[in-house]
């Protein structure tokens, strides 16, 4: 935790780790930005000054003004990204869990063309020099290794990332200023004139813009990795990072404008990325770029990770296996997530093979992850009590911006986009359906006043006719009150088989808004008899509930408030403790008719999750050897409803 808060903290190495970590998106994009602007078309001085325009325009107020000044102060104790948003302003509405279910499958879909594209930019640059270079083959191996190393955690990469990005990076901006002093004039493109001339022309403005959006794909990952680095480095470095990005792109623009008039180049085998490298130094330019584009990967994949972790916390996604491969804060693998992106890439590599196709469906869904951004941060406004005429201001700007990107990016649906939006389409239903099958299942729960029971259960306790089940028996509970239980666990103590133990207890898990809070609360029922533990966990928290409860029981025992030793005559007089045993309820869906067709799917589609995901038990982390799971209908229909008539057997 105190690594947490270092970050916090504007420091020498939170610049370097910062640089490493969020720059590979957006740092990358010069690769293939106004290769895409260009595209088909005759190199001229309203598409080049108007594109530069675009992009000096594009990155001040999209990525430094939205981003960087404004939603990096949404920080949730110093995380960000659109869940740990969602978890600020949930409270504010119901239905904000919808712009943060899209905004995160299409932040996902994202990361599915995101090495690919990236990749692929970098390494056909060798084109240039070795014609005929199988270019394909050595992206899919680049990508292969990429994800076969994630389960070893990439804390050992991560040390050496912000070096290379800082070579990167100063790099981009010595080639740009190499260029610029050939032709200072290009400066005016900072003018928006330029950027209204080009939308307003002959042009097809909106294709035009679907390719300036490119250069600020990576806006998303700032935020999303704000946790990582602290707000003070991720703003300290953009000071260095934007005049980079922007020297190169006027630099890329003087080279294109020294040809002006030509049609008959093709910027994919001649990227002006590429073309103002000097011949002896492309090769090292090449190679440094590989691993940028690498780098950029590496930062995509573990904020996937991240957030399905937080995902899963907030039970917005099935309940799959996480890893934590090293110490580092916020390093984490999830291996089901990591061979689906995978399984994601290797798609695109075989559906689109050349960057300039992947660029026609590159960019579709991180618009709609921007929009989704722009509904939530207005929300956070709200609650920090912003006036609402800057509000207003902020809201209506971002949707004509954002809109407007959009519109440029729907042409690409055809061209690919369709890909990754179908992705981001499944993984809204697995989303959605996993989120509300949990509300269709509590409307069917129901909860009793516990105190009716106080007495039966200190009976059963102590009647020796029973069967001693265990000394301490422990019941996973969703009631979010004390004075409330399940009926089905009382069910489970008092009827389905009588289970006699020395002490019951209840453990109630409720996940917080804070990502990383750790806090439990005791109330003691029946004195030494039934005990509540309710753990308050933030959404960050790995919920090892074997370890955290055993932790709360030796406090207790400690303070003496509590005595587990076993009451075995032979076992009490040596003080062993005695046997613990958790019971999971299981709820299963046994009868459906009385769910609407819409519920039924919703249902339908849980179950089938439900198979491949992991069971309550080991969700929880508990120890398995301990674990009674008792599976009990969702929905009994009462014998009142149901018609019967008996007929008389005549003798």
């Amino acid at each position: 935790m105190s690594n947490h808060k270092d970050l916090q903290k504007l420091s020498a190495s939170g610049l370097l780790i910062s640089l490493g970590i969020i720059y590979g998106d957006i740092g990358t994009s010069p690769l293939y930005v106004f290769k895409a602007i260009i595209g088909t078309n005759k190199i001229s001085e309203t598409l080049v000054l108007g594109g530069v325009s675009l992009i000096f325009w594009t990155l001040t107020l999209q990525t430094t003004l939205k981003y960087v000044i404004i939603t990096l102060r949404a920080d949730n104790k110093g995380e960000g990204g659109v869940f740990s948003l969602f978890s600020l302003v949930r409270r504010r509405a119901k239905w904000l869990v919808v712009p943060a279910i899209i905004g995160g499958c299409a932040l996902l879909a994202d990361g599915i063309i995101t090495p690919p594209i990236t990749i692929s930019a970098a390494i056909e640059g060798l084109s240039s020099r070795y014609d005929n270079l199988p270019t394909f083959y050595i992206v899919v191996g680049i990508i292969t290794f990429l994800f076969f190393i994630q389960q070893y955690g990439s804390s050992i990469v991560g040390k050496a990332f912000g070096p290379i990005m800082f070579l990167w990076f100063t790099m981009m901006g010595v080639l740009g200023i190499s260029y610029i002093i050939q032709m200072p004039s290009i400066l005016k493109g900072i003018n928006p004139y330029y950027a209204y001339q080009l939308l307003s022309s002959d042009y097809n403005a909106f294709v035009v813009l679907g390719a300036v959006f490119l250069c600020t794909t990576g806006a998303e990952a700032l935020y999303s990795d704000l946790g990582h680095c602290g707000r003070p480095n991720i703003r300290g470095t953009w000071l260095y990072v934007k005049p980079c990005l922007l020297l190169n792109y006027f630099g890329q623009a003087v080279w294109l404008l020294q040809r002006n008039g030509r049609g008959d180049i093709d910027l994919n085998v001649f990227n002006p990325f590429y073309q103002i490298m000097p011949s002896w130094f492309l090769i090292f330019g090449i190679g440094i770029a590989t691993v940028a584009a690498i780098i950029a990967c590496q930062a995509v994949i573990s904020s996937s990770f991240t957030l399905i972790a937080e995902a899963v916390r907030l039970n917005l996604w099935p309940k799959v296996k996480i890893v934590y491969p090293s110490d580092s804060k916020g390093q984490l693998y999830v291996p089901s997530i990591n061979w689906i992106l995978f399984a994601g890439c290797i798609g695109v590599m075989w559906l689109f093979k050349k960057s300039e196709a992947m660029e026609a469906a590159y960019g579709l869904s991180i618009t709609v992850a921007m929009l989704m951004t722009t509904i939530l941060i207005s929300n956070f406004l709200r609650r920090k009590k912003v006036p609402g005429y800057i509000i207003a201001m902020f809201f209506v700007m971002y949707m004509i911006i954002e809109g407007a990107f959009l519109l440029g990016n729907l042409h690409k649906f055809i061209d690919g986009g369709w890909f990754t939006l179908s992705i981001g389409v499944v993984l809204f239903i697995v989303m959605w359906a996993w989120h509300t099958a949990r509300k269709i299942k509590n409307r069917y729960v129901k909860f009793i006043e516990i105190d009716d029971y106080f007495s039966i259960i200190k009976e059963m306790s102590e009647d020796q006719t029973v069967p001693k089940y265990a000394s301490q028996l422990v019941y996973m509970t969703s009631a979010n009150f004390n004075s409330e239980i399940e009926s089905k666990i009382i069910y489970s103590i008092l009827q389905k088989k009588p289970k006699r133990a020395d002490v019951y207890w209840l453990v109630h898990v409720d996940v917080v808004d804070e990502p990383y809070k750790r806090d439990y609360e005791v109330d003691f029922l029946i004195p030494g008899k039934l005990i509540r533990i309710d753990f308050k966990l933030g959404f960050r928290v790995e919920q090892q509930i074997n370890l955290l409860f055993r932790k709360v029981v030796e406090d207790l025992v400690k303070n003496g408030e509590v005595d587990i030793t076993s009451r075995y005559e032979s076992l009490n007089k040596h003080k062993i403790v005695g046997d613990f045993r958790f019971v999971v309820i299981e709820k299963v869906l046994s009868r459906s008719h009385n769910l609407s067709l819409y519920e039924r799917f919703i249902m339908f589609v849980y179950v089938q999750l439900k198979k491949v995901s992991l069971s309550e038990e080991r969700n929880f982390g508990l120890d398995l050897s301990f674990v009674t799971v008792e599976k009990v209908p969702l929905m009994l229909t009462s014998p009142d409803s149901v018609e019967i008539h008996r007929v008389d057997v005549s003798s």
